[in-house]
């Protein structure tokens, strides 16, 4: 859906969590194996993965200053169980909040939101402002204030709703 670019570092694995779901086609692929694979999880762990899903796709709308989209289980409720520890480079003495279980899906996010934290990248991943979109984006605007995933589509959608609401 999205024009954009990727975000960076580990926000990508959010970003490209989140977009697993095409809200305006119902589309899911978690119901594939190869979309489960792509993500490391087995076929039983769905639910807990669609939930940590709609749970940072409600973060990213507030990011944006848009209403969660429905109800969810907290995120920090559902990252808490993801533990991080710190690791330090011998070699150049950088820290990093890592996860114990690189495997687990919840503790790589977790591991991303720390990093993005740090980097002061968090809240510029978003959800568009589209009730039939809510793809993530990563905003690069000078001014943080990005609203749709693509200007072309979801954008131009809004604009020209809002130019037939003035009874132009």
């Amino acid at each position: 859906m999205t024009e954009r670019s990727p975000a960076p570092g580990g926000l990508a694995l959010v970003q490209a969590l989140v977009n697993t779901l095409d809200i305006e086609s119902g589309a899911d692929s978690l119901d594939t194996a190869e979309g489960r694979a792509r993500f490391g999880i087995a076929a039983d762990e769905t639910d807990r993965v669609r939930a940590l899903r709609e749970s940072l796709r409600a973060t990213l709308l507030a990011h944006a200053g848009h209403p969660p989209h429905r109800e969810v289980p907290p995120l920090g409720d559902l990252l808490a169980a993801a533990p991080l520890v710190v690791t330090v480079d011998p070699a150049d003495g950088s820290a990093a909040l890592t996860p114990t279980d690189a495997r687990g899906l919840h503790a790589r996010v977790a591991a991303a939101v720390a990093e993005a934290l740090v980097a002061g990248t968090w809240i510029r991943l978003k959800a568009c402002e589209a009730p039939d979109c809510h793809w993530a984006y990563y905003d690069r605007s000078p001014a943080g204030r990005g609203r749709w995933c693509s200007m072309r589509v979801c954008g131009a959608r809004a604009k020209m709703r809002r130019y037939r609401a003035k009874g132009a």
